[in-house]
């Protein structure tokens, strides 16, 4: 395998990323209009036993996939990488068949101990999903392996278009049926969309076979790994990496009972309370969810290259990786963190003009939790890293110590009045930053990597503060001009928001190139790279 960075990897799975969250908003929002708030119900009783049954099946398997028969590759063993990926299907296979089962044979004891018994037929509808995503992650995590992102990206947007539209297509057809067949039907747009991403993925599989085989020659006389010692090292990587995934949301789910008692407990009523926890949790946070898919793409394309350099002994190319990898993350999650702290409130009234006071008062909580885009970005990227050289449980440490971090601070700023749901905001940002400083300690012990201060964090921060500028400045000149030509105060602020962030993206890309932050030889690795460095060389001058 030829040394690769992962930069064009990581570009195509956050483009990705991107085009799945977008598909995904204009799933939900007329799915809400079709079911209503009863088939809803129906459908997020579902949905979340559906993604938590996922998370515990494929959170840490493909990850392991990917380093091993990377790792294996970078030695010129094919064979065994094949071994690896044989292997883990079976497992994935077994994992499948498992899950999907309790899933659907388990649907009416599940419900009714969720006190949803309405949310049956939704439950059994998307549990065949839990058979096909599994197979599918085992063919995601070779190819990635390979450090070959196309079949991944591919097969995941087709696996959400076919979600979409099968799921949003099912519950027209069903409602007339009943809210309960409805919500069943847009359950099943999951198990449609596996399905035709498992096929897809499949597909590309076979039309690469000749390739991948050509090298999967067993040399005579060499000796094999044993099937159980490649499997018992699957493991050790993947479950791990599970436990990291799923300590967040537990420590989400433990968050519901903290701030809606300590808000309780500081006077708010319980009303209230919930009204508050509902503009963090549905009206804030998903918006840190965007900036998040750019970086967990980075994540995964690190850890496949990582780990061949770190296996090749190549660790001067490994440390290029990691330093490019840390601060691309940071040149995309900076802007991100910036745009989003300067333009808090008039995005917030952009996606809720119906409920301007709610907007309003959600606006400060995006602020605090878009400052944690960029502990996040690292956290996710030097986690990646981690992975890669086999230290996966240092990065789930550093992740449970900064929950635990969280919720102490959660426990008590939410009870001071003039804090209230602002306090969790606070809390859930320092889990990051603790976690992301722990992380970059441990990733400079074991890679000896030493970041430029300059190029890495001050270069892309001055390049932030003066989009920032631009965008404030932007967005105050047209909502001024717009105002005085329109009654509409929601229009003039939706125009000017939108004219705003563009301006931002303009300017953010001259900084960069101003500031010298990107290099002509680093644009060379992003995808059509030539026609990134002629239009770098245009502005530059």
């Amino acid at each position: 395998m030829a040394r690769k960075t992962f930069l064009q990897g990581a570009v195509v799975l956050g483009v990705a990323g991107l085009i799945i969250k977008v598909m995904g908003a204009v799933f939900r929002i007329p799915l809400a209009n079709i079911i209503g708030d009863t088939g809803m119900g129906y459908y997020q009783t579902a949905y979340p036993v559906y993604v938590l049954l996922l998370t515990l099946s494929t959170a840490g398997v493909p990850v392991a996939i990917s380093r091993m028969v990377a790792e294996r590759n970078a030695l010129g063993n094919n064979y065994e990488a094949y071994r690896v990926f044989r292997i883990s299907f079976a497992l994935l296979f077994a994992i499948g068949i498992s899950s999907s089962a309790v899933l659907f044979f388990g649907a009416e004891a599940i419900v009714t101990h969720l006190g949803n018994p309405g949310a049956k037929m939704a439950m059994m509808s998307i549990a065949p999903a839990l058979l096909f995503v599994p197979m599918m992650a085992s063919f995601r995590g070779f190819f990635q392996g390979l450090q070959n992102m196309n079949p991944t990206a591919i097969s995941q947007v087709v696996e959400q278009l076919f979600r979409v539209a099968a799921g949003l297509t099912l519950a027209v057809v069903l409602v007339d049926r009943g809210l309960e067949y409805a919500a069943a039907g847009a359950s099943f747009g999951a198990t449609a969309g596996s399905v035709m991403g498992l096929l897809t993925v499949v597909g590309l599989f076979l039309y690469h076979r000749r390739n991948i085989l050509e090298g999967v020659v067993r040399i005579k006389g060499e000796r094999s790994e044993s099937s159980s010692r490649i499997l018992i090292q699957i493991l050790a990587i993947a479950i791990p990496i599970t436990i990291g995934a799923a300590i967040m949301p537990i420590m989400n789910t433990i968050d519901v009972a903290i701030v809606i008692k300590r808000l309780a407990a500081s006077g708010f009523t319980p009303d209230a309370a919930n009204s508050l926890y509902g503009q963090l949790t549905g009206m804030a946070g998903p918006l840190i969810n965007f900036p998040q898919v750019l970086t967990q793409a980075i994540a995964m394309s690190l850890v496949p290259a990582v780990a061949a350099a770190y296996k090749r002994k190549e660790m001067d190319f490994l440390r290029y990786n990691v330093e490019l990898g840390l601060r691309t993350s940071l040149i995309l999650g900076l802007p991100c963190a910036l745009g989003l702290m300067t333009l808090s409130e008039p995005i917030m009234l952009l996606l809720y003009p119906a409920q301007r006071a709610s907007a309003v008062s959600a606006a400060p909580s995006l602020f605090i939790l878009s400052f944690g885009v960029i502990f996040l970005a690292t956290v996710q990227t030097l986690t990646g890293v981690l992975q890669g050289i086999g230290r996966q449980l240092i990065s789930v440490r550093n992740l449970a110590v900064g929950a635990l971090a969280k919720v102490v601070l959660t426990y008590y700023l939410t009870a001071i009045p003039s804090i209230n749901i602002r306090g969790a905001a606070v809390g859930t940002v320092c889990a990051y930053i603790v976690a992301s400083a722990l992380n970059l300690v441990a990733v400079s012990k074991y890679t000896g990597t030493r970041f430029d201060l300059r190029l890495t964090i001050i270069k892309p921060l001055v390049s932030g503060l003066v989009m920032s500028g631009f965008v404030f400045a932007a967005h105050r000149v047209v909502y001024m001009v717009l105002g005085n030509v329109t009654d509409s105060v929601n229009k003039a602020n939706a125009l000017a928001t939108v004219l705003a962030i563009l301006v931002g993206v303009l300017v953010y890309f001259v900084m960069l190139i101003k500031t010298r932050t990107i290099t002509s030889e680093e644009l060379k690795l992003l995808p059509r790279g030539d026609k990134w460095i002629r239009l770098f060389d245009r502005f530059k001058k």
